[in-house]
């Protein structure tokens, strides 16, 4: 528990329709601990619990006039419970009403003081109260974590499988840099593993025993980013009833990775890169800034260095995550690999769906090597899915794999090298606008600059 000018640090919120009894509690309160507010109507309960984290509320069990059941104390106990579960309620009772301080027990409230109250008894009873409090908090939010941890336990992520020489440097370079805390950017087409290079980065690091966070940038809103990535306070919105981790702090100590980062805008990545200056969040709602440490991994199947020319990407930002940067290899640049690859997914699915193991035919096997494979292992791995659940021989053959309706060991006609495809689009589009390098950059979605550029590359006249 945090200590200010010999004060506990907390929040006490003190409900009583008697303005004495308020006066009294102020008065021996604000000597202990670093906030005491005080209020007559707890109709006001609402409003005040939704301005600020109220630690700790001493409750009065009766308000209505002559009243002395503590019904009315009853209905606001729950009512704070609902509100704010984290927060601890203490009620005063008067002498003679212990199955009323029962009740409340049992409704939710941590401890009773009967009036007229002892001070020293008052102040230890708040103080214990206050440490349960924080002691929640703190359960609260290793819940949050242990929620997204779980998320992960039991799902398999596969395994790194091939032995063609693109796929060695590639291990070659995360031997290199995992047991570093630089950070690291991945690059590769849709469905290439850039999350299982980021869990082979974290696994291989002095972090592998702490948390590995994964965030999908591209599934999270600009309304929702600084929430989710940050953090925010109680009441920082609507909805927002407790205090709630962000994405940073559950992964501190641990590697955070940040999938699709070039699909930010670029306010959102102003604040990203703040985060990352300074090594701390503040939450959404709350200007206190909380200290960070992450070993930060990114992702993106995006062109960055041409969207930092097209004023697309901050350059800045594109300095701090990429010290290190690491390119998957496609599935057409690994081919040699197709084999293994396929019949770790024959395996897998065989135990998945009870199947008896099946080999793959000589003929399907030229045909899955003869295929582009657009999508990559990702493809790969729900075509081989599809033709085990199909199949109906002992052995899957080429008619099972339903992508291609070309002959076997037959290539596709049509060239689905990314360079070759984007020089021919640029040369299309020269010819289109009759070599108006505006016209044709517009067209293309591309900068001037950016267009200049890839004609020298392509040496396009």
């Amino acid at each position: 528990m945090a200590f200010v000018e010999n004060k506990l640090t907390g929040n006490i919120l003190v409900v009583d329709d008697n303005a004495d009894v308020l006066l009294a509690a102020e008065i021996v309160l604000k000597k202990e601990f670093s906030r005491v507010q005080t209020e007559l109507d707890p109709a006001r309960l609402g409003s005040l619990l939704a301005q600020s984290d109220v630690d700790v509320v001493l409750l009065d069990m009766n308000f209505a006039l002559g009243a002395t059941s503590g019904q009315d104390g009853l209905d606001w106990l729950k009512f704070i419970k609902t509100r704010s579960p984290a927060t601890q309620v203490i009620v005063m009772t008067a002498y003679g009403s212990l199955n009323l301080a029962i009740a409340a027990i049992k409704g939710g409230a941590t401890d009773f003081v009967i009036k007229p109250w002892e001070n020293t008894k008052l102040v230890a009873t708040l103080g214990a109260a206050l440490a349960h409090s924080r002691t929640m908090a703190e359960v609260l939010q290793l819940k949050t974590r242990q929620k997204l941890f779980n998320q992960f336990i039991g799902r398999d992520f596969g395994q790194i499988i091939g032995q063609s020489p693109a796929l060695q440097e590639l291990l070659a370079n995360i031997d290199k840099v995992a047991a570093t805390d630089a950070n690291v950017l991945i690059l590769g087409e849709n469905g290439t593993g850039k999350e299982l290079i980021a869990r082979a980065l974290h696994a291989q690091s002095g972090r592998a025993e702490q948390a590995f966070i994964n965030v999908d940038l591209g599934a999270i809103t600009p309304t929702l980013f600084e929430s989710e990535l940050f953090g925010h306070a109680k009441g920082a919105f609507t909805d927002a009833h407790n205090a709630r981790s962000g994405r940073f702090e559950i992964a501190s100590g641990g590697s955070l990775f940040l999938d699709e980062i070039g699909n930010i805008d670029m306010q959102m990545q102003a604040k990203l890169l703040g985060v990352l200056e300074s090594r701390s969040v503040s939450r959404v709602g709350s200007d206190k800034p909380i200290a960070v440490d992450v070993r930060l991994i990114s992702a993106t199947n995006m062109p960055l260095y041409d969207m930092v020319e097209d004023y697309r990407f901050r350059q800045d930002l594109l300095y701090r995550i990429n010290t290190v940067e690491l390119h998957v290899p496609s599935l057409r640049e690994r081919a040699s690999d197709i084999p293994l690859l396929a019949e770790h997914f024959i395996e897998l699915f065989s135990r998945k769906y009870h199947k008896p193991l099946k080999r793959l035919s000589a003929e399907a096997l030229r045909k899955l090597q003869a295929y582009a494979w657009p999508g990559n292992i990702r493809e790969l791995q729900h075509a081989v899915e599809r033709a085990l659940i199909m199949g109906e021989s002992n052995e899957l053959q080429a008619d099972d794999f339903a992508f291609a309706s070309k002959k076997p060991g037959q290539r596709d006609s049509i060239n689905l090298n990314l360079e070759a495809v984007e020089k021919d689009t640029i040369h299309k589009a020269l010819i289109k606008h009759q070599n108006n390098l505006s016209r044709a950059a517009a067209e293309l979605g591309l900068g001037r600059a950016t267009l200049y550029r890839k004609m020298s590359k392509y040496g396009i006249q």
